[in-house]
């Protein structure tokens, strides 16, 4: 690892840093925050938009996402957009620090909004509808790709470094706080119009496009270097069939609930596994990398990474698993009609986001003063204490509780989020903050995918074990045939989950009326009322559920001990923001770190 003798002289000759008076002003600095604020806001609100829409969506263009073949359709539907910008972040991070970061992220804009357009105007139907969404998907996600990478250092660059935790929290917490407004704005706007689930997204991405070219600048290093063609190929090769292999791993393949065992599955994720390793082969032997890894040798940027990997494992899925447990038990029970419970989850989870909105900006603030290692540790203990409190809820719990616990949740994640990301961007040479900022979103997208596999495989497990006789025993007490019983039952879990994603009567959709026509009145109305499904499935679905919070309490406190082994206070090129020391000529490698306790 480390930089070469090369790199070094070329970055030293050839680095350039813009000759205007645009740097870190008391003014534009407050611009760069609000229009990349907003950036990262509307990239992901689009993570999550789609998810309380897609029944809307799927009427829209006259699919059954729940019939076996259109599974595939569901799920690169709500995956595409988080694979692409997992995969994609790094790359357009390392473009930003050659070509220029502003240049990058107006581009980003722009190419988001042109797709966001194409998207609202979808006019095709069936299975060609939603492979053109899913396309539109891709295309949209390398527009937020280009936000998300180089929003980060654009921040670092325009802020004092005792000023980048408040600056880059504020950024942080309208990144995580938009995956929960997606909830609620695709809520309400796609039972009015699908369309306007994607049309919302144009004003907005119109403003900020013109915006960003008329007032961002480029106030950081830059250094030209040759694109480094086999690293960025090899990297997008084995992410991408990673990420893949994940997803189709919890369809179900071949008799089995799930497709781990799909010779598929298994050659994409070893596979790209492999080609990830081909990748850092390559980066330890081009004079250009794409990615250095010798910024894994500092110790504030491989914890901090570390910890946000292993929080977005705990994090990433739980809204799936939240919003499943509202729909398809809780809201059902508490009198909501099965339609209504896609909005009603979003709203009723809005306490996650409020503590998240508490929480950011003050420990972001904090960081600036006493650093980030007891906020980002302390804010994990935290986040695992919820995950406990969860996990001793009844499956039908009383709300204010309930309200509580997703209240502290938010303000444990923003506790930690705000000031790791801070410790990480301030650990980087000022010409790698781009293609470092993208390694670390790269981090916690890429883990917030496999975080949803894990999950749903989880719950997929703990349901298969006894829904199956839970379902034949249900069904035939209410007079359904036993061949009818005995075929819902044999379906994969997955589907009831999905179903009560999507929030469709599950029942009603699972038996068809073809066999409801046949049974007596009082017995279908029970059967599709709001008290039967949710009674038969609350047992084997906490037995899921256990296991899942399980898994999120333990990536929660291996985080814990990652954000503790970050050592002391460290900002690149000096000990403690205060510092003068000049930071490291650009194209030089970070050397030894320069620590100091808090």
């Amino acid at each position: 690892m480390g930089w070469t003798t090369e790199r070094r002289a070329a970055g030293a000759e050839r680095a350039v840093r813009p000759d205007d008076d645009s740097g870190p002003g008391s003014r534009y600095k407050w611009i760069a925050l609000s229009n990349t604020t907003l950036g990262v806001l509307i990239a992901t609100i689009n993570i999550s938009i789609m998810l309380i829409a897609l029944p809307d969506i799927f009427r829209g263009i006259g699919v059954d996402p729940l019939r076996p073949g259109n599974t595939s359709l569901l799920l690169w539907l709500i995956m595409s957009y988080m694979v692409v910008t997992a995969v994609l972040v790094v790359s357009f991070g390392r473009l930003g620090d050659m070509f220029g970061r502003v240049r990058m992220y107006n581009l980003g804009f722009a190419v988001f909004t042109v797709f966001s357009v194409l998207l609202s105007v979808t006019w095709m139907h069936g299975t060609s509808g939603a492979l053109w969404l899913i396309g539109m998907r891709v295309l949209q996600g390398v527009g937020g790709a280009m936000l998300m990478a180089n929003s980060n250092a654009i921040l670092t660059d325009a802020f004092p470094a005792d000023q980048r935790g408040l600056a880059l929290g504020l950024n942080q917490v309208a990144g995580i706080a938009g995956s929960f407004i997606g909830l609620i704005l695709g809520g309400l706007l796609g039972p009015l119009d699908w369309h306007l689930v994607f049309l919302v997204s144009v004003p907005i991405g119109l403003f900020g496009t013109v915006w960003a070219y008329l007032k961002l600048r480029d106030t950081g290093v830059r250094t030209p270097a040759r694109l480094d063609w086999w690293g960025n190929l090899t990297f997008a090769i084995g992410l991408i069939a990673v990420l893949s292999g994940i997803t189709y791993g919890i369809q179900p393949y071949a008799g089995h609930t799930m497709g781990w065992s799909n010779p598929w599955v298994i050659a994409a994720i070893s596979g790209g596994v492999a080609v990830l390793g081909v990748f850092c082969l390559i980066e330890n032997r081009v004079a250009q990398p794409m990615f250095h890894l010798g910024l894994f040798r500092i110790r504030a940027f491989t914890a901090g990474n570390v910890a946000s990997l292993l929080a977005a494992l705990g994090r990433g899925g739980l809204m799936f698993i939240l919003i499943i447990w509202l729909q398809g038990i809780w809201l059902p029970r508490h009198g909501y009609g099965f339609e209504e419970t896609p909005l009603w989850a979003g709203i009723y989870m809005l306490p996650l986001t409020i503590g998240f909105l508490i929480a950011g900006p003050f420990s972001g603030w904090a960081s600036d003063r006493f650093g980030a290692r007891t906020f980002a540790t302390g804010g994990m203990l935290l986040a695992a204490a919820t995950f406990v409190a969860l996990e001793e809820l009844p499956v039908d719990f009383g709300y204010p509780v309930f309200a509580a616990i997703l209240l502290v949740n938010g303000i444990a994640m923003g506790l930690f989020s705000s000031p790791n990301r801070a410790a990480i961007m301030n650990s980087l040479p000022p010409d790698q903050r781009g293609v470092g900022a993208g390694i670390s979103t790269t981090f916690q997208n890429s883990a917030t995918v496999l975080s949803i596999g894990i999950f749903f495989s989880l719950m997929i497990a703990g349901l298969a074990g006894s829904l199956p006789g839970a379902l034949t025993h249900g069904l035939t007490a209410e007079g359904v045939p036993a061949g009818d019983a005995a075929r819902v039952a044999a379906l994969p879990p997955v589907g009831v989950l999905f179903a009560s994603l999507l929030g469709y009567n599950p029942v009603k959709t699972l038996l068809g009326p073809q066999v409801l026509d046949h049974l007596p009145a009082h017995h279908a109305a029970y059967l599709t009322g709001r008290g039967f499904f949710p009674a038969l499935i609350s047992p084997p679905f906490s037995q899921g559920l256990s296991a899942a919070f399980d898994f999120a309490i333990a990536a929660c406190l291996v985080a814990a001990v990652a954000s503790l082994l970050r050592g002391g206070r460290y900002v690149h090129g000096g000990g403690s923001p205060p510092t003068s020391t000049p930071p490291s000529p650009p194209g030089q490698g970070p050397g030894p770190p320069s620590e100091e306790p808090r």
